[in-house]
C-alpha cells in the first residue's frame, strides 16, 4: 500500500519532510534552499524564490504547490512551516486550493498583527511587552520589529526618526528566552515541553536565532500561567496544530513575546519519541488532541551554523549524521547565511547545548578543510553557552553555484 502524500511549504522544509517520513507520509516539498537531505526525503520537490525571514514569493510558491499537488495525486493536504506569517492573502489563496493542515489564515492574521495581538493579550490579562505603532519620543529601551516576520533576524534596537515601512516598536523587557511547545485543536492545548533558545548575533542582526534545547524547566507558577495564557489564545483565535509560545522569563516574572502558529525550529528537538509529532500535528489540525501527551526521550539541542564569511563553493563532505539541512557540494553561501543545522543529545538541556556547540565547532573545521584552530572554532559558539536573548533566522540564503 502506497503511503499517503502530503504537501509541505516552508522557508526550509527539511525538518517537516523528515517528520512526515517518520509518520509514514510521502512529503512533496517546496522551499527556498533545496538542500541535499531535503531532496532525498522528498517524494517530489520544487525550489522557490524568496528570502529567509520574509518567506517564499507568492507566485513561485503557488505555482510550485500546484505542480506538486498534480504530481502527488490525492494529497491529504498542505502543511505550512515558517515564512507565511506575514502573508495572510497568500495563505487564504492556498487554503482555497488545498486542505490547510494547521492554523487558519484568520488565526494567523490575529496573532501576527502587533496591534490586534497586544489588544488580545490585554483582554486576556496576559503579560506582553508594550508596543508602539509610531515613533516614540525616547527610543532607548525599545526594539524595532517587522510585522509578520518570522523570528529575530529582523529585530533591531530602536533609534530616532521614522519607522521603516511595515515596522513597529516593542519595549525591551528582561529575562531568558524560552518557548512553550504545544498541540492545539482550536479549543484547548496539550503542552509537550518547554525549550530554551539562544542567539548567534551577526552584523546588524543582534537577535539572530541560533538554536534551542529541551526539555527545559520553568518555575511552576510561570509554566502554569503561560499554559493558561496559551489556552486562552487558542480558544480566542481557533488556533490549531503544532504551535509554540515565545516567552522571556526572569524569576517569577514572564512576558509573552509572540505565538508561532505552525511547527517551528524545535521540531528536530521534540520529534524523537515513540509517537511521531507530525501525525499528532495533523490530528490536532483536524480537531483531535492526543489522549496522552507524547513522551519525550532524553534532552536534545539543535543549532543553526552560520557562515562567518562568504563560501564560494561548499566542499564535498562526508556529512555526519548529526548534521542536517546539508547544502549540495558546490553551493555558494553568503556571509551570515545559514550553512546547516546541527543536533545533539545530552542528559539535560545544558549538556545537550554543550554537545551541540562542540559538534558545531567540529563541523566548522570540516568546512574549513581542518585549517581552523579548534579553540577559535569553539569560541565562535560562546554565544550558545552564554544564552543570549532570543531571536530567529536572519534574512539571507544560499544559492547554487
Amino acid at each position: 500500500m502506497t503511503a499517503p502524500a502530503v504537501l509541505i511549504a516552508a522557508q526550509s522544509g527539511r525538518a517537516l519532510a523528515a517528520a512526515a517520513r517518520r509518520a509514514g507520509y510521502r512529503p512533496f516539498v517546496a522551499d527556498l534552499f533545496g538542500d541535499a537531505d531535503t531532496r532525498a526525503l522528498a517524494a517530489g520537490y520544487r525550489r522557490v524564490p524568496g528570502r529567509l525571514g520574509a518567506g517564499p514569493g507568492a507566485h513561485g510558491i503557488e505555482s510550485a504547490l500546484a505542480d506538486l499537488a498534480a504530481e502527488a495525486g490525492d494529497a491529504v493536504g498542505l502543511v505550512l512551516g515558517s515564512g507565511f506569517e506575514g502573508a495572510r492573502n497568500l495563505m487564504r489563496r492556498l487554503a482555497g486550493r488545498h486542505t490547510l493542515l494547521g492554523a487558519s489564515p484568520e488565526a494567523v492574521a490575529t496573532l501576527k498583527d502587533p496591534g490586534r495581538f497586544a489588544a488580545l493579550c490585554r483582554r486576556l490579562g496576559i503579560p506582553h511587552p508594550e508596543i508602539a505603532l509610531a515613533p516614540v519620543p525616547d527610543p532607548a529601551g525599545w526594539l524595532v520589529k517587522r510585522r509578520g516576520a518570522s523570528g529575530g533576524g529582523h529585530i533591531r534596537r530602536a533609534g530616532p526618526g521614522r519607522l521603516p515601512a511595515g515596522a513597529y516598536l516593542q519595549r525591551r523587557v528582561p529575562g531568558r528566552p524560552h518557548a512553550l511547545n504545544a498541540l492545539a485543536d482550536g479549543r484547548g492545548v496539550a503542552v509537550l515541553a518547554v525549550t530554551e533558545q539562544w542567539t548567534a548575533p551577526g552584523p546588524d542582526r543582534p537577535f539572530r536565532y541560533a538554536g534551542a534545547a529541551g526539555p527545559a524547566t520553568l518555575p511552576d507558577c510561570v509554566r502554569d500561567a503561560a499554559e493558561r495564557a496559551l489556552a486562552g489564545l487558542v480558544a480566542a483565535t481557533g488556533l490549531s496544530g503544532l504551535v509554540s509560545a515565545d516567552l522571556l522569563v526572569e524569576g517569577d516574572r514572564w512576558w509573552l513575546l509572540e505565538i508561532n502558529p505552525r511547527p517551528g525550529a524545535t521540531l528536530d528537538v521534540l520529534d524523537r519519541g515513540p509517537a511521531p509529532l507530525f501525525a499528532a500535528h495533523l490530528a490536532a489540525a483536524r480537531g483531535r488532541l492526543p489522549e496522552h501527551r507524547p513522551i519525550l526521550p532524553a534532552a536534545a539541542a539543535s543549532e543553526i551554523l552560520y557562515a562567518d564569511a562568504a563560501m564560494a563553493a561548499v566542499p564535498a563532505l562526508d556529512w555526519p549524521d548529526w548534521a542536517m539541512d546539508r547544502p549540495s557540494a558546490g553551493s555558494r553561501v553568503a556571509a551570515g547565511a545559514p550553512v546547516c543545522t546541527v543536533i545533539a543529545e545530552g542528559g539535560d538541556a545544558a549538556a545537550a547545548r554543550r554537545a551541540v556547540a562542540a559538534r558545531g565547532a567540529e563541523l566548522r573545521m570540516m568546512l574549513d578543510g581542518g585549517s581552523r584552530d579548534p579553540g577559535l572554532a569553539f569560541a565562535s559558539h560562546r554565544s550558545i553557552l552564554e544564552g543570549r536573548a532570543w531571536g530567529s533566522s536572519s534574512p539571507g540564503g544560499r544559492g547554487e553555484a
